[in-house]
C-alpha cells in the first residue's frame, strides 16, 4: 500500500514540474540622435520662430520645421513630447528653461517634440535682455 501511495505521489509531483515560460521584457526603444523638433510661433511676435530656431540649433537640437500656430496667445513656452522614449526631452526642457512639458504619445508623429513658443521666448534666448 505504501508503495502504491509513493508511486501516485511521485507521479503527481513529476506532473507538476512543468516549466513556466516567462516572456522576456521588451526593451524600450530610445533614440540616440539629437531628435527632430518642430517649432510653432504661438506668441504672435514676428520673428520669434526664427530666433528660437537659431537658439536651439546652437544648443544642438535639430529643427525640422517652423511655422505659425493657429493660436497666437501663449504666454509661456510649452514643449509637447510626441515620442516619450526620446532621451533628449529633458535636455530640451532645460534648454528652454520650462517645466511646461506635456507627453502626448503619437506613433504616427514625424517629430519627437513640438515647441509652442510663448511670449516668454526672449527671456529664454536672451536672459539678460528679455527681462
Amino acid at each position: 500500500m505504501r508503495i502504491v501511495f509513493f508511486l501516485i505521489f511521485s507521479l503527481v509531483l513529476w506532473g507538476c514540474n512543468e516549466e513556466v515560460k516567462e516572456e522576456a521584457p521588451q526593451p524600450k526603444v530610445t533614440r540616440t540622435y539629437k531628435g527632430d523638433v518642430e517649432l510653432l510661433n504661438s506668441c504672435g511676435i514676428q520673428g520669434a520662430a526664427a530666433k528660437m530656431r537659431a537658439f536651439l540649433r546652437q544648443n544642438g537640437f535639430d529643427i525640422v520645421s517652423s511655422r505659425n500656430d493657429a493660436l497666437q496667445n501663449y504666454d509661456e513656452t510649452i514643449v509637447v513630447l510626441r515620442n516619450p522614449e526620446w532621451e533628449g526631452a529633458q535636455a530640451l526642457a532645460r534648454t528652454l528653461k520650462t517645466n511646461n512639458l506635456i507627453y502626448i504619445k503619437d506613433n504616427r508623429a514625424v517629430v519627437d517634440a513640438a515647441v509652442y513658443i510663448g511670449k516668454d521666448f526672449k527671456q529664454i534666448i536672451e536672459p539678460e535682455e528679455g527681462k
